[in-house]
């Protein structure tokens, strides 16, 4: 029998209950807040909870659907929102205390967008300081823990929006992801992550990171839910240089096509690899199992310069992070640490602020823009992009999607990588290429290790191939299901 709780419903479920009147959206909003109230303590998902905006939303949503009046296709749906994105009236931190107390005066592009879809936005969620990290432990306000397991990170850097999904806090979450920032944390927690075609989802009010890398995409506990919300924020913008012109590709209309005659590649180097965990290829192997069995045709594929991508990754996204960081100078945004001079005043700002991850990126990509250096590192590293970007081309050519692990291994204990930013970084070995190449990927949750905790399948698919992308996660958790009912945070209450 389905759950009436509407903490448990995904959108779907949800928007049908709206439409019968079994649900009302002032009710579900109320329920979703007093879960976060109940459970945020234990999780730390959140940074901001914007309550009584999204109390004042609901029930005017409730009044139009009562008056017939039309509605957004996520109408009453709660959302948790990464704090990267600027909301106007509402603090944007990105995780630091160089931004703290920092009020945006405009919505980016996407909080637009998903006002007009009328999206309940609950609060703004933690992430790693500026996005740079994979466990959610580098924000300046403390770690986000995992809901399959408290002394477990939950992935990052967009781990609070992750957590929250996978802990019925929210039905829908936005993450965004340079180097596997949705895709590793939705692994981890046990949900659909997505990372979209590079300039299909606008950038416009995105605090940027690596800009020829970050994008906006959905975190979902369904591959349905995970294809309403990307269509509702997909789409050209004017404000974006970056924005494709063309209309997005839709994906509803395809998630019930199943996978017959489709060619899934295998990127055997990543399955059968040294470093990834027992359980992680055991679960990904059934799964590719599953779409030969569905009608699929599995075979490998090889992309011999993938073993280099991370190395690339990790050169070229701190190189655009010591840019677009420098904006960060006491003076217009911020924090701000007084000094007897212009001078000393942006060092003792910028030592202060920005967090000890932070600065070793700044440092690393200072280093590798400098003159003399220039040539041997970032230009090297941009060679390399493009020869990843050729061996996918060339996989793609063969194939319709690729499959592989979408992280070595599951959720690893707090603390446990990080005196070690090697060990952290190699958490994105599997999310890199389809970043460094601008093509859609997501990570599909299809079983639990040894431990219980939960494994994700990375699919990855051509630039704009997001209706293949969609058709076969969502005929591959049709076949496989998956039970997203991580009881560690309900656990932690109950014996508070």
């Amino acid at each position: 029998m389905a759950s009436s709780d509407p903490t448990r419903l995904d959108a779907a479920s949800l928007l049908a209950a709206y439409a019968d009147g079994r649900q009302t959206a002032e009710a579900a909003t109320r329920a979703h807040l007093a879960r976060i109230d109940a459970t945020d303590g234990a999780l730390g998902a959140f940074l901001r909870v914007t309550g009584e905006d999204a109390l004042a939303h609901a029930v005017d949503i409730d009044r139009r659907r009562e008056e017939g009046r039309p509605l957004g296709p996520l109408a009453g749906v709660p959302l948790a929102l990464k704090d990267i994105l600027a909301t106007r009236g509402t603090p944007t931190t990105c995780g630091s205390r160089m931004l703290e107390g920092w009020t945006p005066p405009y919505d980016a592009t996407v909080v637009e967008r998903l006002r007009a879809a009328d999206a309940i936005v609950l609060g703004k969620t933690n992430m790693d300081e500026f996005a740079m990290g994979s466990s959610t432990e580098n924000s300046a306000f403390g770690p986000t823990r995992n809901p399959w397991g408290l002394d477990l990170v939950p992935g990052g850097s967009s781990g609070g929006s992750a957590a929250a999904v996978g802990a019925f806090q929210a039905t829908l979450g936005i993450g965004t992801d340079t180097g596997g920032s949705i895709r590793q944390p939705a692994a981890f927690c046990g949900i659909v992550g997505m990372k979209p075609t590079y300039g299909l989802v606008s950038r416009y009010g995105l605090v940027a990171f690596g800009s020829s890398l970050d994008q906006v995409g959905p975190l979902a506990r369904t591959v349905g839910d995970a294809a309403r919300l990307y269509e509702a924020i997909a789409g050209h913008d004017p404000r974006d240089a970056t924005s494709i012109h063309e209309a997005p590709p839709t994906v509803a209309d395809r998630l019930d096509r199943g996978v017959a005659g489709l060619r899934v590649g295998v990127v055997r180097s990543f399955l059968d690899g040294d470093g990834v965990d027992a359980g992680v290829r055991a679960r990904c192997a059934e799964a590719i199992e599953r779409f030969e069995a569905l009608g699929a045709e599995v075979v490998d594929v090889a992309l011999p310069h993938a073993d280099r991508a991370l190395p690339a990754y990790y050169l070229i996204a701190p190189s655009e992070a010591s840019s677009n960081l420098s904006r960060f100078d006491g003076v217009r945004y911020g924090l701000r640490v007084d000094g007897p001079t212009a001078e000393e005043m942006m060092a003792r700002t910028r030592a202060e602020g920005f967090g000890p991850e932070v600065k070793r990126r700044i440092m690393i990509g200072t280093y590798a823009l400098s003159a003399g250096y220039y040539d041997a590192y970032y230009l090297q590293a941009q060679k390399v992009r493009t020869l990843v970007q050729r061996d996918l081309a060339t996989a793609y050519a063969d194939c319709d999607v690729l499959v592989s692990p979408a992280t070595p291994s599951t959720a690893f204990g707090i603390g446990d990588k990080v005196d070690d930013p090697l060990a952290m970084y190699l958490n994105d070995v599997f999310a890199v290429p389809s970043n460094l190449a601008g093509t859609p990927a997501l990570s599909l949750p299809v079983g639990h290790d040894a431990d219980g905790l939960p494994v994700g399948l990375q699919i990855m698919a051509p630039h704009l191939g997001e209706p293949v992308l969609f058709q076969a996660a969502a005929a591959l958790e049709a076949d496989m299901g998956f039970e997203a009912a991580p009881a560690a945070v309900d656990a932690a209450v109950a014996a508070s």
